[in-house]
């Protein structure tokens, strides 16, 4: 089997955490005979400084010639004077919508040997595995008009039905296989772009009666994520409330350093680590390549059809936990603190050993 994997490093730690995730892209490809092809391209603060825009046509091209595409990290101090549509972040938005990326998956697993790098008691955490479906392509970062003068600023957030249904059935579908639990998260009692999620959550609920929806309100969702977040299971949300839960999320495992994700549409498929760029690190090793990782590993499992590599990486990165070793910013508990190149060495390693 051949595969076609479009590398976009970008920014920061991006490019040191993309070199360690591919080691072991192509090391776990070779143990279930698949052969990965890669082309490396521009993206971000990077492809401002070499072509004039954060995203150039060229890249998206790649994009859509390859079966899935691997992102570092976009952004940093040196653009953020940019106008908005020149901002490192603006590509990302870009390269979302041209792909037609409207489901972004975030899991928030907290591994039995990390509790201790949360800032959450041991008795919260332990135990925590839910995951986040966001709408990517839609809501108020899409919405129209938007803009700002000297009096006002304003933004419009807007979901049309068939945006909020082919989210809620990603996720109804997931929940199917996981607890069958769906939390669907929204501001209803204020909002009325809220009240019509609801609505069409509702309806769309009826071809999965073997599921349980619990309806929630956002600033009610993120206080329960920290008070208590083994009660999720599957969590199904809009892009601003999905964007803020999911980086919460990232506090509960320890560090947003351990949080991967993948934006899936109807043909494509793009992976890559909730964290920034991290530029005040960039260069020095010690960034986590653990949700780039991670990130690799959903690859295998979503785009590849190698659920098994998946789930060997997973348990690959937990054996590396449970052994101690710990990058800079999840050593919370003393462990011993590797570069950003060791951590993937262990795990590769660890992921031989339990082959």
């Amino acid at each position: 089997m051949k595969k076609k994997v479009t590398l976009l490093p970008g920014d920061g730690i991006g490019t040191e955490v993309m070199n360690a995730a591919v080691k072991l892209m192509h090391h776990v490809a070779s143990k279930y005979d698949l052969k990965i092809e890669t082309t490396e391209s521009l993206m971000g603060g990077c492809s401002y400084d070499a072509h004039g825009t954060p995203l150039t046509d060229e890249t998206i091209q790649l994009c859509f010639e390859s079966d899935a595409v691997l992102l570092g990290a976009v952004g940093g101090y040196k653009w953020e004077d940019l106008e908005h549509h020149l901002k490192p972040e603006a590509a990302l938005l870009k390269l979302r919508k041209s792909l037609g990326l409207f489901t972004n998956i975030r899991p928030a697993k907290v591994y039995p040997s990390f509790v201790n790098s949360s800032s959450l008691k041991d008795s919260v955490i332990r135990g925590t595995d839910f995951v986040v479906f966001r709408e990517l392509t839609g809501g108020i970062y899409f919405g129209e008009p938007r803009g700002y003068d000297e009096n006002k600023g304003f933004n419009t957030m807007v979901y049309e039905k068939h945006e909020v249904e082919r989210i809620a059935h990603q996720a109804f579908k997931v929940a199917q296989q996981r607890k069958k639990v769906l939390t669907s998260v929204d501001k209803a009692n204020v909002l009325e772009v809220s009240q019509f999620w609801r609505k069409t959550v509702k309806e769309v609920s009826k071809d999965y009666p073997d599921v349980e929806v619990i309806n929630m309100y956002v600033d009610n969702t993120a206080m329960q994520v920290v008070r208590d977040p083994k009660q999720f299971d599957v969590i199904v949300t809009s892009n601003l409330f999905g964007d803020i839960i999911s980086d919460i999320a990232g506090m509960i495992t320890g560090s947003l350093g351990m949080l991967p994700s993948a934006s899936l549409g109807e043909k494509y498929a793009l992976y890559e680590p909730v964290h920034g760029s991290a530029p005040d690190i960039a260069g020095q090793k010690k960034a986590n390549p653990i949700a780039m990782i991670a990130s690799v590993g959903m690859m295998f499992d979503l785009s590849f059809g190698l659920q098994d590599a998946a789930i060997k990486i997973d348990k690959a990165i937990e054996i590396t936990l449970d052994q101690g070793y710990r990058t800079a910013d999840i050593n919370l508990d003393n462990g011993n603190v590797v570069s950003t190149d060791t951590m993937a060495e262990k795990i590769i390693e660890n992921f031989d050993k339990i082959l």
